[in-house]
């Protein structure tokens, strides 16, 4: 059952007006350049949501010329297309500008700034720092953004700053205190692209928009709620990353976190950004702390062995390029989570992550409590929960299921799915990268972190990356292309629950 889309207004399109701007970009010949941000960038080009007068500058250390750049931009977006054929303007390639620059020397940054003090009119343009760089740079590229002086003149900026934000909680703090020397905190732009996902977005909306949910949301209907953030990929080139940082550090610490808290939090006083995220952040500060002897019980880490993805032999973590033979580090992560307030309290988030997991899948289910009685006799005893799914990847779209009799005779229940899904909208919709780049032109931070929001994240997992780090694992212990270790499934057996998928 599909539900029809009805507006009360003339929607009009996405409207994006803003100041022109000089994008700065670190990092921008790199993989998430390469595969994110400058196919969002033309994106926007192409919707002309971008204002003409603004040029995008790219820093990074390998020698290019302009031209060859301007083919590496040509190419990212070409692939976006997966071998359709697409003319590139040249007004698009002709707004990038390459500059090679070491990011512990000041001679690069040096040429950027006598560049822009070739514009007329500086003032009217807002900077755009952006570090799609590896976190380990981020206190040098600060160095040098701090020694831009952009012609002596003042001058609006902003920062953008990809996840993760420091690798613990006393490295998120120094991070912070770096970065308040250069830029005020409505300045800075903590970027998680899972936030610009319209299904994400659309939770608050749907919760807070419908009458028929919110006096449901809370532990008086609410039996469980799972979080699922599956990928069938591996590490792929980021087996240095990966080995520092984990799934924990990965995709735990920040998309996870975000998705228990959107789905957590109480109503804001409005939507403006600081007041949906002052309600994050008491979500975050009141996710339980546990005990060894309870994450012992109710917590699990993988790692991924040989197997096969669609029927293909894959490698395991192990034998990834830049992993260590011995490797520790988990690739899978299933867990149980509480929330210790009086709208949650007894009520179990159970979430899982992992990569080369059986099928890519983020989704949030949410199980209502089954009826208190057995109305329809014996046939009905098995009689099915209502559930609301909100599914983020592969596809965007929100399903409810409700039970109804089945035609005949019999008192049999039928389970029936009522399906919202945004593939079929005859309607402009953004990428997530689209959508955060647009914001954080218009300096919309809605989307983004916040200093005390990030800490108080870093604050939940380090004890778990702590009690982890003293666990000699006997990896790998799942195979690629499996749901993850069979002590995931465990966790919501012995709760006589089982995992949606």
């Amino acid at each position: 059952m599909d539900l029809d889309m009805k507006t009360l207004c003339d929607l009009g399109g996405i409207e994006v007006n803003t100041q022109p701007f000089i994008l700065i970009i670190f990092g921008g010949g790199g993989d998430l350049s390469q595969k994110k941000l400058l196919p969002a960038l033309y994106n926007l080009f192409k919707l002309d949501k971008l204002n003409n007068d603004s040029y995008i500058l790219s820093y990074g250390r390998k020698e290019r010329t302009q031209a060859e750049y301007r083919t590496l931009v040509k190419t990212s977006v070409e692939k976006t297309f997966k071998g359709k054929k697409v003319n590139i303007e040249n007004s698009f390639l002709e707004k990038f500008s390459y500059f090679n620059g070491d990011s512990e020397k000041l001679e690069g940054i040096d040429n950027i700034n006598k560049y822009i003090c070739k514009f007329k009119g500086i003032k009217k343009y807002q900077i755009i720092f952006y570090l799609a760089t590896p976190p380990n740079l981020a206190k040098n590229i600060l160095k040098l953004i701090q020694n831009l002086e952009l012609c002596d003149k003042p001058f609006k900026k902003k920062i953008v700053m990809e996840k993760p934000f420091g690798i613990d909680t006393v490295s998120a703090i120094n991070l912070n205190d770096n970065l308040h020397k250069i830029f005020k905190e409505d300045e800075i732009y903590r970027i998680d692209h899972y936030l610009g996902k319209e299904t994400v977005q659309n939770i608050l909306f749907f919760r807070f928009g419908n009458s028929i949910f919110e006096p449901l949301w809370n532990r008086s209907y609410i039996d469980h709620i799972q979080i699922t953030v599956a990928e069938d990929i591996g590490i792929g080139s980021r087996g240095s990353f990966y080995e520092k940082a984990g799934v924990l550090k990965d995709i735990i610490q920040n998309h996870m976190m975000q998705l228990i808290a959107l789905v957590s939090m109480e109503p804001p006083t409005n939507f403006e950004a600081d007041c949906i995220r002052d309600e994050k952040v008491k979500i975050f500060k009141n996710i339980s702390s546990m005990s060894e002897e309870y994450m012992a019980e109710n917590l699990v880490l993988g790692q991924y062995g040989h197997g096969k993805i669609k029927q293909e032999d894959v490698a395991g973590y192990r034998d990834e390029k830049n992993v260590s033979k011995d490797s520790n580090m988990g690739t899978f992560f299933s867990g149980k989570f509480h929330v210790d307030n009086w709208r949650w309290a007894g009520v179990p988030f159970y979430v899982r992550a992992g990569k080369r997991l059986n099928k890519k899948l983020t989704e949030i289910v949410i199980t209502f409590k089954t009826p208190p009685l057995k109305l329809f006799g014996n046939t009905c005893r098995d009689i099915l929960a209502n559930e609301l799914i909100f599914s983020i990847q592969p596809e965007e779209k929100i399903s409810l299921s409700i039970n109804m009799k089945y035609p005949g005779v019999e008192n049999y229940p039928h389970p029936v799915e009522m399906n919202f899904n945004y593939s079929k909208l005859d309607t402009i919709s953004l990428t997530a990268y689209e959508r955060l780049i647009v914001d954080c032109i218009k300096g919309d931070l809605t989307l983004f972190a916040r200093q005390d929001g990030i800490e108080e994240m870093w604050k939940v997992i380090d004890p778990i990356v702590k009690y982890f780090n003293k666990i000699n694992f006997k990896f790998p212990n799942y195979p690629a292309g499996s749901w993850g270790p069979v002590e995931s499934r465990h966790l919501l057996e012995k709760d006589n629950r089982k995992w949606r998928i």
